[in-house]
């Protein structure tokens, strides 16, 4: 506990009870002696702040920080879109305007994810072991929520999981391209799968 300092009323009071107060040993002191001061608290060093330095900013200069990362997953059409290309520039063109035909087509439509994740693989893997180039995978574009709850999902779960699926083994090895289809092959809620050629 730290001791209160004395008002100057508290000691113009002691100095009047002293001066009024008999002595019990008259001699041993002429004075009434003075109360001590109270000690000087220690002063306090000025730490050094960890802040980081801000260069001043003038108008018309730019700011050098860098942009806020931030984990808002990019929409899949986008990223796909924005893939580098892997097969034939020709082909791909023709392909994402809707000119080649199919060969197969795997409808995913409906089905729950621990249904749909083996019946893409098993429809993948046989395409590929037949030779066929380009197959179409409809998902769906999905449908909202019921109810919005405090976690958002994404519309269509399908439609967002199957570019994972094709990009992992063991379908990482036989798919060359993944891109939305064309509208007359479904558009949004469908995939051209372009495979590689079977080895």
């Amino acid at each position: 506990m730290t001791r209160r300092k004395l008002t100057s009323d508290e000691i113009d009071l002691w100095h009047k009870v002293v001066k009024h107060a008999e002595r019990l040993h008259p001699g041993s002191h002429s004075t009434p002696p003075d109360l001590p001061l109270p000690k000087p608290k220690p002063k306090k060093t000025p730490q050094p702040h960890a802040e980081p330095q801000i260069d001043a900013f003038r108008i018309g200069s730019r700011a050098r920080s860098k942009p806020a990362k931030h984990d808002l997953k990019t929409p899949v059409a986008k990223s796909l879109a924005t893939a580098p290309v892997q097969m034939d520039e020709k082909a791909y063109r023709r392909m994402k305007r809707g000119k080649l035909r199919p060969e197969g087509k795997l409808d995913l439509h409906g089905m729950r994810v621990d249904t749909a994740h083996p019946a893409l693989t098993r429809f993948i893997l046989s395409a590929q072991a037949s030779g066929k180039r380009l197959v179409l995978v409809v998902t769906g574009k999905g449908k909202d929520r019921d109810e919005p709850g405090p976690i958002p999902t994404p519309r269509g779960v399908l439609r967002h999981r199957v570019p994972q699926w094709l990009a992992l083994p063991p379908l990482q090895q036989a798919v060359l391209q993944v891109t939305p289809a064309h509208l007359s092959h479904g558009g949004e809620g469908a995939y051209y799968v372009y495979l590689r050629r079977s080895r």
